[in-house]
């Protein structure tokens, strides 16, 4: 049967997600965990490969297993042996067909700014420090442009292909001091888009860029005026939108 599960992990010490040869990631640890609890080998899909240091609050997998037991006990028995930085918050059978990121029809990122004037060792894992005072409203207006299908060759590139072209449902800024927020949800994103277009708009805070140029670099795609991409601690899959039914 397909097991479909969402998971929640601190990406801090991970080289990302997906499984590699010279890294610690939640994949091999994941599937490490179902090994001990089935005996047998078992790989799984996920709705988005997060890079080294981004955490998530709402991935998607999936993996096919011979589990005789009721699924509620796969779940404690994988949260026992995972380690503190990695959760099953929800785990159920699925439809035989379902893929975690083929039929996904949106993801939601969000990225935090912890703004003061002195860094707190508490929030270090999970934002961004920044000292100086933003101009938030001016960051909304220039995040306004990202709405819709466009280009986003200038803030990433493509994970496969060249097809840089992603369709942005919502994007903004939140603000309560001293905390920052920026979400955005679209079908699909570049490698390091969201962490590029935060590094961008920070600049339109700050001054260091109008607004209107932030839209010129999305729309004539100019990769050498973008940027810097901000550290990953700030960024957070939140959560993985999918069809009714799916």
């Amino acid at each position: 049967m397909r097991i479909r599960a969402i998971i929640g992990y601190d990406g801090t010490g991970y080289g990302g997600f997906q499984r590699q040869a010279n890294a610690p990631t939640v994949q091999a640890e994941i599937e490490s965990v179902l090994a001990q609890l089935t005996g047998v080998p078992t790989r799984i899909m996920a709705a988005g490969r997060t890079d080294a240091g981004v955490h998530a609050e709402g991935q998607v997998i999936a993996f096919d297993t011979d589990w005789r037991h009721p699924v509620v006990e796969l779940r404690r028995g994988m949260n026992a042996l995972l380690s503190e930085q990695v959760v099953v918050f929800d785990l159920d059978v699925a439809d035989a067909g379902f893929h975690p990121r083929f039929d996904a029809i949106s993801r939601h990122y969000q990225y935090t700014v912890y703004r003061a004037a002195v860094r707190h060792p508490f929030y270090a894992r999970y934002c961004m420090h920044v000292e100086q005072d933003l101009d938030v409203e001016a960051m909304s207006r220039a995040t306004r442009c990202l709405l819709g299908c466009h280009d986003f060759l200038a803030f990433g590139s493509p994970p496969q292909g060249d097809n840089a072209v992603r369709d942005v449902i919502r994007a903004g800024w939140s603000f309560e001091e001293p905390w920052l927020r920026f979400d955005i949800e679209a079908n699909a994103f570049l490698y390091r888009m969201v962490r590029m277009l935060v590094g961008t708009l920070l600049r339109v805070g700050s001054g260091a860029l109008a607004p209107e140029a932030f839209g010129e670099i999305l729309e004539t795609r100019s990769r050498e005026r973008a940027g810097p991409a901000v550290v990953a601690g700030g960024l957070c899959l939140k959560s993985v939108a999918y069809a009714s039914g799916r």
